[in-house]
């Protein structure tokens, strides 16, 4: 939970580039949104950790008819521009794999363009889905109204 908000919500002086902080204020999870999260079928949550075991990036995966779901995908600020979270996508793909997969879907906010095209190259594109971020606190307050954008990765 501390590195997902973390990731997320970081203060400007700790924040990394994938900090929505500017976006949403207060914490992106708690504890019982993850435990909901993980109760849902095939759901699961990896970590990556360094070679000291200290916990460095996550990912939440879930197979959903033919994709798979990805999202908190997190990397420590201090650790960002590492390859951690190219690691991570990387195992995205094995995992969706082993439940026959054909794609992996993600939801990026749309006043994130730079984070949409991280994810562009690495094979995602928008599908033309968008929804409005839920108005609930659960994923922080809003300053602005914002827009959940759909993006997907084909695999082979």
């Amino acid at each position: 939970m501390q590195l997902i908000n973390g990731a997320y919500r970081s203060s400007p002086e700790q924040a990394g580039w994938t900090s929505e902080g500017h976006l949403l204020s207060g914490p992106r999870t708690d504890a019982a949104a993850l435990q909901e999260l993980i109760t849902k079928p095939a759901a699961t949550i990896f970590t990556y950790r360094d070679e000291t075991q200290e916990l460095k990036g996550c990912i939440f995966l879930q197979p959903q008819r033919g994709t798979l779901y990805l999202g908190l995908l997190a990397v420590q600020p201090a650790a960002q521009a590492a390859g951690i979270g190219k690691k991570l996508l990387a195992f995205a793909e094995v995992h969706a794999k082993r439940y026959a997969c054909l794609s992996i879907t993600i939801t990026v906010l749309s006043a994130r363009p730079e984070l949409a095209a991280w994810y562009e190259r690495h094979g995602f594109r928008a599908t033309g889905h968008t929804q409005a971020l839920p108005v609930e606190d659960r994923f922080g307050v809003a300053n602005r109204e914002l827009t959940l954008v759909e993006m997907r990765k084909e695999l082979d």
